[in-house]
Formats: C-alpha cells, structure tokens, sequence
C-alpha cells in the first residue's frame, strides 16, 4: 500500500529567489529544477524585485519571447501550483534576464500509489504440506519475478 504524498511548496532559486543569474552562472534555474522532483499538487514559490514572472509555451521558452505569456505575474511574490503533469515554462518578463539564463522549465510528474501490475503466471495452489515459511518465500518470489517482470517488460505486454 502506497503512503499519501504531501504537497510541498518550493521557494524558485532557493535564498537567491528569482533573479537573473550571475553571468558565469548561466544555468543557475537549471541545475536548481535538476536537484527536485515535482509533483502535481506542489506549488513553485517566485520571490523577486523589480521584474515578473511570465508563464510561457515551449517556443516562447526557448526565444525569450515575452509577447503573448500564458499568465504573467509582477508583484514580487507568486505561488504557482503545479495543477497537471507534464512541462511547465517560466521566463522573466525582462528579455534580456531570459536570454542571460533566467528561465525555469520543469517536468510535472504524477503520484502513482499504486505499484504497477505485474505480468505473473498463475500457478497451482500450493501444496498443503508447504510450510508456512515455504509459502512465504514462495509468493515473495512470485512477487519478486512479477516486480522484474514490469521492469524489463514493456507496457504494451501487458493484460
């Protein structure tokens, strides 16, 4: 049985907030997102002075184009909850503080409490002159193989 997963909210750049990076630390946001695992229900905390926060597509991401943001944000504090999985995209509303590194792209992932159904072979009941013990080890190795089994496997094989 899986346990429930809290939210966590996660202050964006850690003590340094959201500014643009020093010039010889130009993929500050990215080895920043690299050390978390977001999830959804989470929520990004923007701390900054005198900028914003522009929530974008993947294209606009990538060229700094501020134009047509998806949400924009500019009073120096926001929480934005992570609401799906997928890829988020945040630029600063300065152009020139995206093209020096001040952009965040993230990957939403969802909480999967249940494991994954493994591929077994049902055999026979068990004999009744297994011991306890026995049976034991006997439905840990099933498990055990189902477990490898929904690693090595592709979904597409599964039932």
């Amino acid at each position: 049985m899986g346990s429930v997963q809290s939210s966590q909210e996660f202050k964006v750049g850690d003590i340094n907030g959201w500014r643009e990076p020093d010039p010889k630390n130009f993929q500050f946001y990215i080895l920043w997102a690299s050390r978390y695992t977001f999830y959804v229900g989470d929520s990004l905390n923007f701390e900054y002075n005198n900028d914003s926060v522009l929530v974008v597509g993947k294209w606009d991401y990538y060229h700094c184009n501020t134009d047509k943001p998806i949400f924009a944000f500019s009073n120096g504090k926001n929480i934005i909850n992570l609401d799906r999985a997928g890829p988020f995209y945040f630029i600063s509303g300065v152009p020139e503080h995206c093209k020096n590194g001040q952009r965040l792209l993230i990957n939403v992932e969802t909480h999967d409490f249940s494991p994954p159904q493994p591929y077994m072979v049902v055999s026979p009941s068990p004999s009744p002159l297994l011991s306890s013990e026995a049976l034991a080890r006997l439905t840990l190795a099933h498990v055990l193989v189902g477990l490898v089994a929904s690693l090595l496997l592709p979904e597409y094989l599964y039932f």
